[in-house]
């Protein structure tokens, strides 16, 4: 098949037998009335297949030149110098959150028994890693309308041991970064954005808009199928600071004190002349540990995908709001029966689902039956509650957590609300089928 021809050729040839592929196979069917709507969803061309294609044939596997271009490429989309490319949102949470427990980080760094505020109405992700550590989540409750933290609370959350805050913006609806930011600042907290949801997000600050994932010491970002962008599985960190970045990168990689880059050595130049802890003068620099860390690197398959889908970000966010907005016109007239989500105050959202809550005497469990008896696939809104799951019964009552407010909003959530997708492979035809579904069913 190849004979008389270079490796590029073959190459050529294979990538161009590959889109034929897609083109012949993958492309997905229009959507008619009767089909399954789901609540998010890849959205692929033959780009992401020739890329992924293209590494496979390189076979390096592990992190190399795709992790390198999609960490640059994500950090100019975020205006932030230091990306960290990981295997996934959840991986991305713990490292954010480990950084902050590092001994470089001197008398900022959390220790067993320090609080982190956050919120029991989000994904058990923000919060496991708090609590595998020996930290302590402290919960408040949050605003009805955006599932974000009502900020009111933080100061009655505040103690001598309070070091973090630990907030997502849920659904791609930014939380109140200003004042947030100015308690941080106040007291001296660090701040970890869990931007999973919320890629593409946008916040004016003092007159400047950013995107959200960069307010805070560390942004972190998820790639799941059913997120902003994918390659499949796979997750980021970010950050504004250079030590942070370096501790972020040591946790990720077994805890290395050393920074070369795969299949590189000796990028500090005393691989072999210098003295680390206790270990004898010479000992090498490339096998030396400073944190206790983990293998926590994405393949170079998954960057090839995600660099793919990096082109397409800002198409996505623009249908994601089109699709938003469509679908709250479409239930403009359902607002007696049902609380409707309303962008937070100097936030443009990149939404990633539309959050709908039963209003007193709406029958959340009929309405949300009878979608899915339509094929229309809904979401419960996260964990609703995460202290009431199964997960917390052996540490329920105890010292592990505190609750710093009454969390009845929290329980409403959890209680009468659910969402609904607006990703970018929904159309007019499939929100107005949401729609008729819903005031039909009121």
């Amino acid at each position: 098949m190849f004979k008389n021809k270079s490796k590029d050729e073959a190459r050529l040839e294979i990538l161009n037998a590959i889109k034929q592929y897609y083109e012949t196979f993958l492309i997905q069917p229009e959507y008619k009335d009767g089909d399954r709507i789901n609540y998010a969803g890849r959205v692929f061309d033959a780009q992401e297949i020739l890329n992924l294609s293209d590494s496979a044939l390189e076979f390096w596997l592990t992190a190399g030149k795709y992790t390198q271009r999609f960490e640059k490429e994500l950090g100019e989309y975020l205006n932030l110098p230091y990306v960290s490319l990981v295997n996934s949102g959840s991986s991305a949470n713990l490292l954010a959150f480990m950084a902050l427990t590092s001994p470089l980080l001197k008398e900022r760094q959390i220790k067993r028994g320090d609080e982190v505020i956050s919120v029991a109405c989000g994904f058990p992700t923000t919060i496991t890693p708090i609590l595998q550590y020996g930290a302590v989540p402290v919960f408040v409750d949050v605003c009805l309308e955006s599932a974000n933290i009502e900020v009111k609370f933080l100061e009655q959350a505040l103690s001598n041991k309070t070091k973090a805050v630990m907030l997502a913006h849920s659904l791609g609806n930014p939380f109140d970064i200003k004042a947030i930011s100015e308690f941080c600042k106040k007291h001296n907290l660090w701040l970890i954005e869990d931007n999973c949801d919320a890629l593409g997000s946008e916040y004016t600050l003092n007159g400047k808009t950013a995107k959200t994932g960069t307010f805070g010491d560390i942004g972190t970002s998820s790639f799941y199928p059913a997120h902003h962008i994918t390659m499949g599985e796979g997750g980021a960190l970010y950050t504004n600071s250079a030590l942070l970045d370096r501790i972020i990168r040591s946790f990720r990689d077994w805890g290395r004190d050393c920074y070369c880059l795969g299949g590189c050595d000796n990028t500090c130049g005393h691989r072999f002349s210098k003295q680390y802890g206790k270990l004898p003068l010479g000992y090498d620099h490339k096998y030396t540990y400073s944190h206790f860390g983990y293998n926590l690197k994405a393949t170079d398959m998954q960057a090839a995908i995600g660099c793919a889908q990096l082109e397409k970000l800002e198409y996505f966010t623009k249908r994601r709001r089109e699709n938003f907005e469509y679908l709250k016109a479409k239930l403009q007239n359902t607002q007696d029966k049902l609380l409707l989500p309303n962008p937070s105050p100097n936030s443009n959202p990149s939404w990633f689902g539309f959050l709908i809550i039963c209003k007193d005497g709406v029958n959340k469990a009929k309405l949300v039956t009878a979608l899915e008896s339509q094929k229309i696939q809904t979401r419960a809104v996260f964990a609703g509650n995460i202290i009431k799951h199964p997960c917390f019964d052996s540490i329920r009552d105890t010292k592990a957590y505190k609750v710093a407010s009454t969390l009845t909003n929290t329980d409403k959530i959890m209680n009468d609300g659910f969402w609904l997708g607006v990703y970018p492979g929904m159309n007019n035809a499939m929100l107005d089928k949401i729609a008729k579904v819903i005031i039909e069913n009121l």
